[in-house]
């Protein structure tokens, strides 16, 4: 797929896997224009619909774009048989945490790291409050998507519309969200028993 597009479509696609890995969203049009130094967004705008007419983006119903290949295991030089997870944006207010208009991207991950009879999805860390927990800011997170899990799991909840991710523990009819920092402005998140996690942590990715 890649030998089909052109230089300015490859440079682009570089900048739009760069945005997703630090960001863990696509960039806007005025973005990629003003990473690509175009004098208009009109320029970056045809890169866009070029690479949409090759399949490497689609368009979501917000109108959004999602990036459809994104090979993280050409960054590590690795030819490993890997299957693809989404990679989820910033959860939408409403919307279920697997919705489409949720998926940024689908990136392969190798197959070794995945558990047979279980779904995945790809989070992106936000914060310090699990880097005791050897997930810091901007990692790419695993997720196992489970809706039970054991005391001290590291999980994925939903609260609020915003998924964070924290240490779970549950004690009688109370949950316990507990971050691991020695920062003293992260604080544990109680809870009732008929709280639902979204998911286990099963890898961080330190990109």
């Amino acid at each position: 797929m890649f030998k089909k597009l052109s230089s300015k479509e490859l440079r682009a696609l570089k900048v739009i896997q760069l945005y997703l890995y630090e960001f863990g969203e696509m960039p806007s049009v005025r973005e990629l224009m003003r990473s690509l130094d175009y004098k208009s967004p009109r320029s970056a705008q045809i890169v866009i619909e070029n690479l949409l007419k090759k399949g490497i983006l689609s368009k979501k119903e917000n109108g959004k774009f999602q990036l459809q290949e994104f090979d993280i295991s050409e960054n590590f030089g690795t030819r490993e048989q890997t299957i693809k997870i989404p990679l989820l944006g910033n959860v939408a207010c409403g919307l279920p945490i697997f919705a489409d208009e949720n998926v940024e991207a689908h990136i392969p991950i190798s197959i070794k790291l995945i558990r047979k009879g279980y779904k995945y999805f790809l989070l992106r860390a936000k914060g310090n409050s699990m880097n005791d927990a050897g997930i810091n800011d901007g990692d790419l997170v695993l997720i196992r998507q489970q809706a039970q899990a054991n005391n001290g799991d590291k999980v994925v909840a939903l609260i609020d519309d915003e998924a964070t991710i924290k240490e779970y523990h549950h004690n009688g009819k109370l949950v316990v969200l507990k971050p691991k920092s020695k920062s003293s402005k992260y604080q544990p998140i109680i809870l009732t028993d008929d709280f639902k996690i979204q998911g286990v942590v099963e890898a961080v990715i330190s990109i």
